[in-house]
């Protein structure tokens, strides 16, 4: 039997915990979709995030290698955000996960609400 006992470091927890986040998922897709971006383009574009929480998300990815952060020495300092090699090659994954999501969503959300839901493929 295959076991996921947690005895050090766990890369399925530790890494799809933070990647699987709901923040960093709209954000990859933000700046995949849209290119290199400033901090408050991107709160823009998803609207509902908090600064702090996009200031939390934004300094994860950032330390797992997934989008850099550009300083110009401006008045006032202008900051960019871009994905990097590594942050590109989960687009494709993720692309897949999110076609799921939106194939599925209408049957989920009926599960949810205790609802027969109807199969798709």
């Amino acid at each position: 039997m295959k076991t996921f006992l947690h005895t050090g470091v766990c890369p399925v927890r530790d890494i799809l915990g933070r990647l699987g986040s709901k923040w960093s998922v709209l954000v990859l897709e933000t700046l995949y979709e849209n290119g290199t971006m400033r901090f408050n383009d991107i709160q823009r574009s998803l609207g509902d995030i908090s600064q702090r929480m996009l200031t939390v998300t934004l300094r994860s990815l950032e330390e797992d290698g997934m989008l850099t952060r550009q300083v110009y020495a401006e008045v006032p300092p202008r900051v960019e955000y871009t994905l990097t090699e590594r942050g590109l090659s989960f687009m494709p994954v993720m692309a897949e996960v999110v076609r799921w999501a939106v194939a599925h969503a209408d049957d989920i959300l009926a599960s949810r609400a205790g609802q027969k839901p109807v199969d798709r493929v």
